[in-house]
């Protein structure tokens, strides 16, 4: 079921990243995230308060480092959206998966408690050559800018998706993960678009109805996605989910084709496919060592008690 939400999580977040793209002509960077973290919090809060849910917790600095992180990733990540082709903006977004493969074996080297993996390495590395062989065309293009804003998200975002491991093992519910960045997401957006981030400074632009349209499905795509996300990682086991972060990568190709008839040679192709291979390969890795039950029973605390 991690590897579904996965999938799931990747496809909704190639439809907001489209989204973001279209939506970019008519606003600015830090609009999209004002108005893309306001709908996420406005529908999580309606929903959560018609189920009876609560949004108190006892991990507030947990949640404020882990919304801080993720909002400066997600707006590097919207700058890149808006200068680059969407499948390459995305083939950068999900190196994060690599920062947090290297991250995971250093430490485990250095704390000298856990072995290397060898297939879950080697199905990192093909999906690193995947992410070289993709990214061809933007270095061609010199688009340094919007490349530099998409690895840099990559890092950040990294450091995020760790943080959002570390809270659903605390038993913290994905809802209220994903309230709290989207809040921050809201409130960040509206000081950075009064600070003003482009030439005209500080700009609220008007709206139209496909505009409004566009902002409607961004919101509504990006909470569907961190949900599916958060509870991807917290019952899966971090390189698997990790991995299978790349299909976003086809996802967005295929929104390039219908929106923008994007075209691909033969480079970003054969990347495309190491991509989903060396995710197959570490999914049924994973899954064919482990007994039925035991991802949730080790991984989450919460669910194995129910």
């Amino acid at each position: 079921m991690a590897s579904l939400w996965m999938l799931f999580a990747s496809f909704a977040f190639a439809a907001m990243g489209a989204g973001v793209k279209l939506a970019s002509e008519f606003y600015s960077t830090s609009e999209l995230l004002m108005y893309r973290g306001l709908i996420g919090t406005v529908i999580l809060l309606a929903m959560v308060r018609h189920r009876g849910g609560t949004f108190r917790t006892p991990f507030a600095k947990s949640h404020l480092i882990r919304s801080f992180v993720g909002v400066t990733a997600l707006w590097m990540w919207f700058f890149a959206i808006g200068r680059l082709p969407l499948a390459t903006a995305m083939t950068l977004n999900y190196m994060a998966p690599i920062w947090i493969a290297a991250w995971m074996f250093a430490l485990g080297w250095w704390t000298r408690t856990k072995h290397a993996e060898w297939p879950l390495v080697v199905a990192i590395g093909m999906s690193f050559f995947g992410v070289t062989m993709v990214l061809q065309p933007a270095i061609e293009s010199q688009q340094w800018l919007g490349a530099l804003a998409g690895v840099c998200s990559s890092v950040v975002s990294a450091a995020a998706y760790m943080q959002v491991r570390k809270l659903g093992l605390l038993g913290e519910p994905e809802y209220r993960v994903v309230f709290f960045f989207s809040l921050t997401t809201a409130v960040v957006g509206l000081l950075a678009t009064l600070a003003g981030d482009g030439p005209q400074g500080a700009v609220f632009h008007a709206h139209t109805p496909y505009s409004l349209l566009l902002l409607a499905g961004i919101g509504g795509a990006a909470l569907m996605a961190q949900m599916a996300m958060t509870r991807a990682y917290r019952v899966g086991k971090v390189l698997v989910v990790a991995n299978l972060q790349y299909t976003g990568i086809v996802f967005s190709c295929l929104w390039g084709l219908l929106l923008w008839g994007d075209t691909f040679d033969w480079h970003v192709w054969l990347g495309v496919g190491v991509i989903l291979v060396s995710g197959v390969a570490a999914t049924f890795y994973n899954t064919r060592k482990t007994a039925r039950g035991a991802i949730v029973k080790d991984t989450d605390p919460i669910a194995s008690e129910t």
